[in-house]
């Protein structure tokens, strides 16, 4: 009987025999991303790496394969050293007569729904369907500009409690359909996926982890990152078509045009790519970058020291993160450090200007309403403020401070997600 171990770095001999778990590989420009599904693990490795890879699973012990890369290349290869690379990412189930601790896997969302299931999400039928509805809806409101929405469709009621929570619980159903779009088409195309609460600056969004689509194909994976703007454009087209079918003035069409402004209000977030939105990870893949955020954040912290000159240049731009980089990346992860510096400053600054005070003033106004000398209704409509925007915020510092704490603990490995 062999014994576990749970070692991050275990010994390797050059004897053993190395079995490692059920690991998928895809070509990608020029290297290889290798994953693990059950754990949404997965790496990028050059050519040199994806053989070993190969030559380890298919049962060569440690030396041999060393000895067969350098046969085939010419060079030394410190394969025992790779292999505990490996072993630390859970690819690794037996070094051998050695097996190494597992973790368990985290628990996808909806583990009930199958593939088969959902696998219609993926046909090209459904992207047209979603083209045409879209189209027919433009059409529309070209020959009648008056269904245009604006502000005032928001506010259908006499009654703010009654507009505010209604805009709360059809947004947040909006919201979880946005994700639910994202989860079925990743799980048509094998990913597990899970949805769950986070933070994207002073934002509170529903996110739904699909790490492990990087190991499905680009029409794959573009359609996972798109599909919860399609649905929000599918649903906002479909309200347009129902908007002709109703008569002005009426409580059906003042909420039906309510309804297409929650679900065009998201769609504008899309673009703020400094907070890892949808439109964020469609840019990264097809700029091929690893992790752009994090390669872009690293070097603005590089270029602000710079700037300031605690970082003295030699000439040679060492201390360049971006120096380790493939040159297509390079580029891109240059110009998305000014989008995400810009983007960051003007974002917060907006909240410091406008939506934090206008929040205190509303939550002041709402402690006033509960004083005495207010009837019911002033006092019912105070309640609801200070539930809906005091529950919306404390819920963003308790998810903010959760997420930290997961990060901190390294038990998260989520790339490739989703935001609300």
């Amino acid at each position: 009987m062999s014994d576990a171990v749970a070692d991050d770095a275990p010994l390797v001999e050059p004897s053993a025999r190395v079995v490692l778990h059920d690991l998928a590989v895809r070509r990608d420009r020029d290297e290889w991303i290798v994953g693990r599904m059950a754990t949404r693990t997965f790496v990028a490795l050059p050519d040199v790496g994806a053989r070993a890879v190969e030559l380890l699973g298919a049962g060569l012990s440690v030396g041999r394969t060393a000895r067969t890369l350098h046969e085939e290349t010419g060079e030394d290869f410190e394969i025992a050293d790779f292999v505990g690379d490996l072993a630390a990412l859970g690819f690794v189930a037996r070094i051998g007569d050695r097996t190494l601790a597992d973790g368990a896997p985290p628990r996808p969302s909806l583990p009930w729904l199958h593939p088969r299931h959902v696998r219609f999400t993926l046909h090209p039928v459904l992207a047209f369907a979603v083209v045409a509805l879209l189209a027919a809806a433009v059409m529309v409101l070209v020959r009648r500009p008056e269904l245009l929405p604006n502000y005032r469709d928001l506010l259908w009621s006499p009654h703010g409690s009654l507009v505010l929570l209604s805009g709360a619980a059809a947004g947040w159903a909006l919201v979880l359909a946005h994700e639910l779009a994202h989860l079925a088409t990743a799980r048509a195309a094998g990913v597990p996926g899970r949805i769950r609460l986070g933070t994207r600056l002073q934002f509170l969004v529903m996110q739904t982890d699909i790490s492990g689509i990087e190991l499905a194909p680009r029409r794959h994976r573009l359609t996972a990152y798109l599909a919860g703007i399609a649905l929000n454009l599918s649903v906002a087209s479909t309200v347009v078509l129902l908007l002709t079918a109703t008569a002005p003035d009426t409580t059906a069409h003042r909420l039906l045009a309510a309804a297409l402004l929650l679900a065009l209000m998201p769609l504008p977030f899309q673009l703020m790519v400094f907070t890892r939105t949808d439109l964020y990870f469609v840019l990264q893949d097809l700029t091929g970058c690893r992790n752009l955020y994090s390669d872009g954040r690293a070097y603005a912290r590089y270029a602000a020291r710079r700037i300031t000159r605690a970082l003295p240049s030699d000439g040679t731009g060492d201390g360049d993160p971006s120096r380790r980089l493939p040159a297509h990346e390079r580029r891109a992860v240059r110009v998305y450090s000014v989008v995400l510096v810009t983007g960051t400053v003007l974002c917060l600054a907006f909240m410091a200007a406008v939506t934090l005070p206008a929040d205190l003033t509303l939550l002041a106004h709402a402690v006033r309403g509960l004083g005495p000398g207010h009837g019911l209704a002033v006092r019912a409509d105070s309640v609801a403020v200070l539930v809906t925007l005091g529950g919306v915020n404390v819920l963003w510092v308790v998810t903010w401070w959760r997420n930290r704490r997961v990060r901190r603990g390294g038990s998260v490995n989520a790339r490739g997600g989703s935001r609300g």
